[in-house]
């Protein structure tokens, strides 16, 4: 993963400990203000910021090392892995969700490469159907990465698309069906009865327990990464966080946040355009850089 500017500025701000030993208010007053720059909510900054002060103050720390230390301890708690792993001669379907912009389908053809390199069956399934490129760019991505696209005519029935999917899936012996959905929050209503319904199919049509739904979060919009994580799971279960853009403009501390209001696991963090920069996540590791730690 790439260094950042918020990293650098926790790093230079911690480093000033190294020329004035004391800790004080003004400190974790900047500590604060740091933690909601890099898009940890303002209340939860603060709990950070006051846990880390009566920390420092009972175990008398004054050294640059413990304190990143200590409020690394704190954080990590709320970020976890998520794993998701095709079981052979089963049918098992991945519901991509998020809404429009954040890289939703780009992100489920990165998913889908993945999986096909480590050898498993894969199809994708064009049930967003309503916007007008989306599927064309689907199967663009097919056609690139060797890997059938399942598509029905433009505005048909999305849950449609994801039950010919896991049929095709299941007629070849088993594997997955990657499954880009549709975005459109302008829309809440519509989009959370096509989302139930697209739930109810791909629950039927996968194997027991071969079925999770990944929500796709730009990790540059900050606390509105939130709000979309708790609209989609209202709608439907959420079981992990797909978090794109992750790059020299991202501050990473929503994945904190989303952990600890909503409980919901990282499955993968994307880093760039390619087809290979999407990488499974290491909470120590992104705690470690959202920190500055080397």
């Amino acid at each position: 993963m790439a260094l950042f500017s918020f990293a650098e500025k926790i790093r230079n701000m911690f480093g000033a400990i190294g020329k004035t030993p004391k800790i004080d208010d003004e400190f974790f007053d900047d500590l604060t203000d740091a933690l909601v720059e890099g898009d940890i909510g303002a209340r939860m900054a603060f709990e950070l910021s006051e846990q880390l002060r009566k920390v420092c103050r009972e175990k008398k720390i004054s050294t640059e090392e413990e304190v990143r230390g200590e409020l690394m301890s704190l954080l990590l708690p709320f970020v976890s892995a998520a794993e998701f792993s095709p079981e052979p001669g089963k049918v098992s379907v991945l519901m991509m969700l998020g809404v429009n912009g954040v890289g939703k389908t780009t992100t489920a053809a990165k998913v889908a490469r993945r999986y096909k390199e480590s050898g498993a069956n894969v199809v994708m399934a064009a049930s967003d159907t309503f916007r007008a490129a989306a599927e064309e760019q689907l199967e663009m991505h097919g056609s690139r990465l060797g890997i059938r696209v399942v598509a029905h005519q433009h505005g048909g029935d999305p849950s449609a698309v994801v039950f010919d999917a896991a049929e095709a899936v299941r007629a070849s012996g088993g594997g997955i069906v990657v499954a880009d959905t549709a975005g459109r929050l302008h829309n809440k209503e519509n989009l959370v009865r096509e989302l139930q319904k697209i739930d109810r199919i791909a629950a039927q049509k996968a194997d027991e327990g071969c079925y999770r739904k990944f929500l796709v979060i730009d990790a540059t919009t900050g606390q509105n990464a939130l709000r979309q994580a708790e609209v989609f799971s209202e709608s439907v279960k959420v079981d992990a966080i797909v978090l794109t853009k992750y790059d020299s403009t991202a501050r990473g501390g929503v994945a904190f946040t989303i952990g600890r209001e909503l409980g919901i696991p990282v499955a993968f963090v994307c880093t760039g355009e390619g087809y290979g920069d999407i990488m499974p996540f290491n909470p120590e590791s992104y705690t470690k850089e959202f920190l500055g730690i080397s």
